[in-house]
């Protein structure tokens, strides 16, 4: 194995200026420091001495070295960790039995982002101040493992595992093994992407492109972000080049948006792969609004340089706008790392190095083993050196500053907010009317709380007109009265784009409305956002940002007006699925149960309700008390007649579908047929929950049994939902199923109005009286005319049926 000569460990009394920079000049192993850089540099330490946040040029010297060594132990440590189940410190060379059988792992990409991660940590030391990262390419996540472990910088599921003794093998070996624990879940406090147990870790990154969407609504003033962003999502990723339309120095942090770009995706080069791609990327940036510079990726040195140049500018160009001496949009600078994919190992720049670079596998294939042992050993770091390079990059005490794992954002705890109260309607009104009335109210009892709306469509069309006059759509240029330059509306016709600038803040107050049809796009963003909160749940760190309603208006049955296209019981359906302390689905259906709902949705830490609201105007059906009760339990009856025998159970859920199950209880009574009504307002708290933290939010049986007693056993069920969903998710709630209907959304639609579309799916008052007596084993004759019972069997005219 080719080991070569290393330098001397820097030490505090290495001599003058000029030897501390000559030794840092030299590189280290891999490292190599260009002219262009080695300029940079000496500009950085001067401004650094004369901003006083170091004492002298030989000082950012020795910690550059440091920077160095950091550097190539993390990139020597990450390839272990898709290589080897156990790590050799003295950096003898690895035996066959010191290999994985199944080795995995991202490793160009990790291996990319350790000079990126390592210059965020010595940039932090260097200016005695602690900034959040982010990291849009979640599959990287072995560089900020390593170098976590290597500094120390842990939570203490992770230090208790990785500091002991043979740490550093238990890190490699656990990376990628697959074990689990009793009950199912991984092991190991360690993932394939960024988790809970990342120290600082904030989003999971396993959907490229969102962290370009949210970076930008993410810090406060006066915090300052770093985001590592990946080549690829920024190439396709178009929402990501609105971000200097949505920057304001008033109500938004610093923020150093770097690009990683190693030219290359899984099997295939990017367009920024080449000269002529990554300039028209560049004069792309430079026409939306960003300041560009492009930069050495392979060397940590060029990093720190870049991230202080960006931040300083980015500071001065949001004072001159606080003093009204520039006008939005400012500039905002961004930085293009280039390198190679896989940067510092064998196989760099080619496809293999997106996953494993060597030609075979070293357990079983000896020249692919010699190729681990000979680049490996390029980058191995004597611990003694690299124990004091540690220390002169972690001086959190004497900076009197968080730790890394401590950032800004990876804390966010806003206070409880106000709650308003407004008084109930006792008229019928448009239940998103009471999101209008709330929602400013929310604002105004809270103004310390920074607001974002997500909005795709037309606020004043979905009747949250008093929202648009409060907060006002953020523009550049403002053309009425519904604009302003300071705005708190993001408004875009990207789904992913504005409910991205709702889930990136975190220390403020929320709301998203969209068309539900639209909404399914929002909910890859969702998802991730809702998959990382419950895992930080599991993990004893539950998040602690305030809840927030995405609302789906202009829904599916009364969207007749649109075509098919806009009808669309997706997003609740896929939401009901996800856990229910953190995604709930709710269905209110008139404005009482709709403002009633919304005190909880935004007092929830860590939880995103989903609430399916119509926007036509709908009588008033619950009054206050029961609007209350609905919201505590999830369900209430709502009407009930046992004076005729065995009553049928009927189920709506679904403000139309309750209509249509009123007029069937008012059939069903005027025949003497005895029955009991149930409104189903949040249906994920009447299923089977599937764990203990479920369980705490779902009804518990005795309270599930009042609402739908046992011995009832023909039971009909009428949901806004595919009716399959609603029944697999309700399983308990149909004990016997050959007595049970259900009737919902069957993908059927078109250009017509809500009559209409119930009529279409087979599911208005008139199909679901058929489904009662069929369920009684009774012909639906007998409560529909001639005329009716021919509508509903299709052979009749729909207009019996569909009239007021």
């Amino acid at each position: 194995m080719h080991t070569p000569t290393r330098q001397p460990a820097p030490t505090p009394d290495s001599g003058p200026t000029g030897s501390a920079c000559h030794l840092w000049r030299k590189g280290y192993g891999v490292i190599e420091h260009s002219e262009a850089t080695c300029a940079r540099v000496e500009s950085l330490a001067q401004r650094l001495i004369a901003a006083g946040l170091q004492p002298d040029a030989n000082t950012v010297y020795r910690k550059l070295i440091a920077l160095d060594r950091l550097t190539s132990a993390g990139l020597w440590l990450v390839a272990h960790m898709t290589y080897a189940n156990r790590v050799e410190v003295s950096g003898s060379p690895l035996k066959p039995q010191d290999f994985k059988t199944q080795p995995q792992g991202h490793t160009g990409g990790a291996l990319n982002m350790v000079p990126a991660y390592a210059a965020y940590l010595a940039f932090n030391n260097l200016t005695g101040q602690t900034r959040s990262w982010l990291m849009g390419q979640g599959h990287c996540v072995a560089a900020i493992e390593a170098l976590n472990v290597l500094t120390g910088n842990l939570h203490p599921e992770q230090s208790e595992r990785y500091l002991a003794p043979e740490g550093l093998s238990r890190l490699a070996a656990d990376f990628y093994n697959y074990r689990q624990a009793p009950d199912g879940s991984v092991s190991a406090p360690l993932g394939s992407h960024v988790t809970p147990h990342t120290a600082g870790g904030i989003i999971e990154g396993g959907y490229l492109g969102f962290a370009e969407l949210q970076y930008a609504h993410m810090p406060l003033p006066g915090e300052s972000l770093v985001a590592f962003l990946s080549d690829g999502a920024a190439e396709e990723q178009r929402g990501s080049d609105w971000v200097p339309r949505w920057w304001r120095a008033e109500d938004c942090g610093l923020m150093m948006p770097v690009m990683i770009a190693n030219g290359r995706r899984i099997e295939q080069r990017t367009e920024l792969g080449t000269r002529a791609g990554l300039e028209r990327f560049e004069a792309h940036l430079a026409e939306r609004g960003f300041d560009p510079h492009r930069f050495d990726g392979r060397d940590p040195a060029a990093f720190v340089c870049a991230l202080f140049e960006m931040e300083q500018s980015l500071k001065a160009s949001a004072e001159e706008a606080l003093r009204g001496d520039l006008c939005y949009p400012v500039r905002i600078p961004y930085g293009i790392a280039e390198t190679v994919k896989g940067f510092g190992f064998y196989g760099a720049g080619s496809n293999s190095a997106h996953n494993l670079p060597l030609p075979g596998n070293p357990r079983m294939d000896a020249r692919a083993r010699e190729l681990f042992n000979e680049h490996a050993g390029k980058l191995w770091v004597a611990p003694d050196e690299l124990r004091q390079s540690v220390a002169y990059l972690t001086e959190h005490e004497q900076q009197r500053r968080e730790r890394e794992r401590d950032h800004a954002l990876s804390l966010r705890n806003p206070p409880e907010p106000a709650i308003p109260r407004l008084p109930p309607c006792e008229n019928g009104r448009s239940p998103m009317s009471a999101v209008d009335d709330f929602f400013p109210a929310l604002l105004a009892a809270n103004p310390t709380l920074r607001a974002r709306v997500g909005n795709p469509d037309e606020l004043a069309s979905n009747r949250l007109t008093g929202v648009l006059a409060a907060l006002k759509h953020r523009v550049i240029d403002p053309e009425n009265d519904q604009e302003s330059v300071h705005g708190d509306i993001i408004t875009a016709l990207n789904e992913e784009a504005v409910v991205s600038a709702c889930l990136a803040n975190k220390a403020g107050l929320n709301l998203v409305a969209s068309y539900e049809a639209f909404c399914v796009k929002m909910l890859g963003a969702i998802r991730q956002e809702l998959i990382f909160a419950r895992r930080q749940k599991e993990v004893g760190r539950p998040a602690s940002w305030l809840g927030f309603p995405v609302i789906a208006t202009s829904h599916t049955w009364e969207n007749g007006k649109n075509e098919q296209s806009h009808q669309d019981t997706t997003f609740c359906e896929s939401l009901l699925a996800e856990m229910n302390d953190v995604s709930r689905v709710l269905f209110p259906a008139d404005y009482n149960s709709t403002l009633a709902l919304l005190p909880g949705v935004y007092s929830q830490r860590g939880q995103i309700s989903i609430m399916v609201i119509p926007k036509q105007e709908r009588p008033c059906l619950f009054s206050w008390d029961e609007a209350e009760a609905l919201a505590r339990q999830g369900a209430i009856v709502v009407d009930e007649d046992t004076s005729g025998g065995e009553p049928i159970l009927l189920m709506a859920n679904g403000a139309y579908q309750l209509a249509e199950a009123i007029r069937v209880c008012e059939r069903l009574r005027d025949t003497g047929t005895s029955f009991r009504l149930v409104y189903i307002q949040e249906p994920g708290r009447l299923r089977p929950p599937r764990d203990s933290m479920e369980a705490s939010y779902c009804l518990p049986d005795f309270a599930r049994d009042r609402l739908f007693p046992t011995q009832i056993t023909r039971r009909v069920a009428l949901t806004h939902m595919r009716p399959e969903v609603f029944r697999g998710h309700l399983s308990p709630l149909f004990p016997k199923p050959e007595r049970a209907r259900v009737l919902g959304y069957l993908n059927r639609g078109g250009t017509l109005n809500e009559a209409g579309m119930l009529f279409a799916n087979r599911c208005s008052w008139a199909h679901t009286l058929a489904a009662c007596a069929l369920t009684m084993k009774k012909p639906p004759g007998e409560w529909l005319s001639a005329a009716e019972l021919a509508a509903v069997e299709g052979r009749g005219t729909p207009s019996v049926i569909t009239r007021a």
